[in-house]
């Protein structure tokens, strides 16, 4: 699949150097980048998500980044059309594509591939729309026909409800059947995926270094502007980041608390993605970042002859 484009993935924690890695590699192979990375997706999250500069998305084309209004809803579904759009332009334009990113539950998806949904009509679309109406009642439905499926789903999650009774109207079967009967296809194959290993201790000292960075470049400033525009309901306003200033500007910790709760939460979640990383994909390259890039393009010479 996608055979007449070189495709490969760099994944690694948070501060870990992928998106100068990235930048550096696709230059080399002429590729354009997709990022996975489940802030940079938005557009006004900038300092937060520790997007890459004007200058560095100016020097190498990027998809993935400053998609979405913070107050919209995104999904790996929406992430896979990205992705297959992605891959038409990069054939159309005969570019390489490298893929880079925290969100390696995005990755996963690829690799793995997602199930498909039955056909739904028209008609069926308007009953679930109707039933929507009341979305308390839709939520104690399914879960009296498939608890299993329900229970890590909101009673307030209104766009997985709608996904799941429209699977059920459509098919006739609970999603649990449905997806049972409906197996997984992998989007990808055979990619290659490059981790960037790295130290905690060296990681946490990052981390805390670019936290203070932040601070100097406006994150208060930042989330205040998107607390005003799009209030704190959005999903996207539960991140790591504005959460511990939202928590700041409500009074409730000094601005040196806030900061080291930036910095903790931040080395907390670099290491569940460390975990992930390790546990999740068969047959990944790791090294430490001052090796990967000469392992990488070494990797791809080698390929190519």
């Amino acid at each position: 699949m996608n055979s007449d484009i070189k495709q490969l993935a760099i994944i690694g924690p948070t501060a870990s150097g992928k998106s100068d890695l990235a930048i550096k590699i696709a230059k080399e192979i002429d590729a354009y980048i997709l990022s996975i990375d489940s802030l940079s997706i938005y557009k006004e999250i900038n300092i937060i998500s520790a997007k890459p500069s004007s200058d560095e998305l100016s020097c190498v084309k990027h998809f993935g980044i400053d998609v979405l209004n913070p107050d919209d809803y995104f999904s790996v579904d929406i992430f896979i059309d990205l992705y297959k759009n992605v891959v038409c332009t990069c054939k159309k334009e005969k570019k390489n594509l490298v893929i880079v990113g925290g969100t390696s539950f995005y990755l996963k998806s690829l690799v793995d591939g997602l199930s498909t949904l039955p056909k739904i009509n028209e008609d069926v679309v308007k009953k679930v729309k109707n039933k929507l109406k009341n979305l308390e009642k839709c939520y104690e439905y399914l879960n009296s026909k498939d608890s299993d499926y329900m229970k890590n789903i909101s009673v307030n999650d209104s766009y997985r409800i709608e996904k799941a009774l429209l699977i059920y109207e459509a098919s006739n079967l609970t999603p649990s059947e449905w997806f049972k009967q409906n197996p997984p296809e992998p989007i990808i194959e055979n990619l290659d995926i490059y981790n960037i290993d790295v130290d905690r201790d060296i990681l946490r000292d990052r981390i805390s270094k670019r936290t203070a960075k932040m601070l100097e470049s406006g994150i208060i400033d930042e989330v205040c502007g998107l607390e005003k525009k799009y209030t704190r309901l959005p999903h996207s306003m539960n991140s790591i980041g504005i959460v511990e200033v939202l928590e700041y500007l409500d009074g409730k910790v000094s601005k040196e608390e806030m900061l080291e709760n930036i910095s903790t939460h931040t080395a907390q979640l670099a290491k569940r993605q460390q975990t992930f990383n390790r546990t999740q994909f068969k047959d990944v390259t790791s090294a430490p970042l001052e090796e990967l890039e000469g392992i990488i393009l070494s990797t791809l010479t080698i390929g190519i002859n």
